[in-house]
């Protein structure tokens, strides 16, 4: 029998975004018997015409709403742009009615996650919202408690809502070694919380 998979959808457009979905994965993959299932979405265009290629040039694969449907669990991730969740990903999530009406994330365990280019660029307010449509899907939001104690200690990214990262404004900052902590606590956490949901 295959083990559960949790799914990781991110969008990233300069890499930092993507670079903690990684490591969340690790922490979900730390903890036996389940799986990451890393997924990203395509960008958008204003231009009608315009279109991503069916299959990303390179990094993760692009996600299907069956991958709602097979996860036991989901870590969300999006850059911040003005205080929320980039357009890409906010776009997805208004294709999802149809996984809302039959129910498909109810009951399941979820955290979010972002990168900002400046330091109160919008991470929390950015979780704030991505925790919106998970609520209204019917999923179990799984913080950071801080018993973590990079929570109390770091001077880049982290928040009790979930992981941040600091990019700096020309995106090029790398994970702290605080936000690598953080990100795999993440992942570790909402592993068990979702192991835990489906032995019951």
């Amino acid at each position: 029998m295959s083990q559960p998979d949790i799914l990781v959808l991110y969008y990233s457009r300069y890499g930092a975004t993507r670079d903690l979905a990684r490591l969340i994965a690790e922490g979900i993959e730390s903890v036996p018997g389940i799986n990451a299932r890393l997924r990203t979405v395509p960008a958008i265009s204003t231009v009608c015409e315009a279109s991503e290629a069916a299959v990303p040039l390179d990094g993760a694969p692009y996600v299907e709403y069956s991958d709602l449907q097979e996860c036991i669990g989901l870590a969300l991730g999006s850059p911040t742009v003005f205080g929320n969740m980039a357009a890409p990903m906010k776009y997805f999530w208004d294709g999802s009615s149809s996984e809302w009406m039959n129910g498909t994330l109810i009951g399941k365990p979820a955290c979010v996650f972002t990168s900002t280019g400046s330091l109160h660029g919008g991470q929390e307010s950015t979780l704030l919202t991505m925790m919106i449509p998970l609520l209204h899907h019917g999923m179990i939001i799984v913080g950071l408690p801080y018993s973590e104690p990079d929570l109390m200690t770091t001077s880049t990214g982290g928040s009790p809502y979930g992981p941040t990262h600091l990019a700096r404004t020309k995106s090029n900052a790398p994970i702290s070694a605080e936000e690598e902590r953080l990100a795999k606590a993440q992942g570790k956490r909402l592993a068990q919380t979702a192991l835990k949901l489906i032995q019951k």
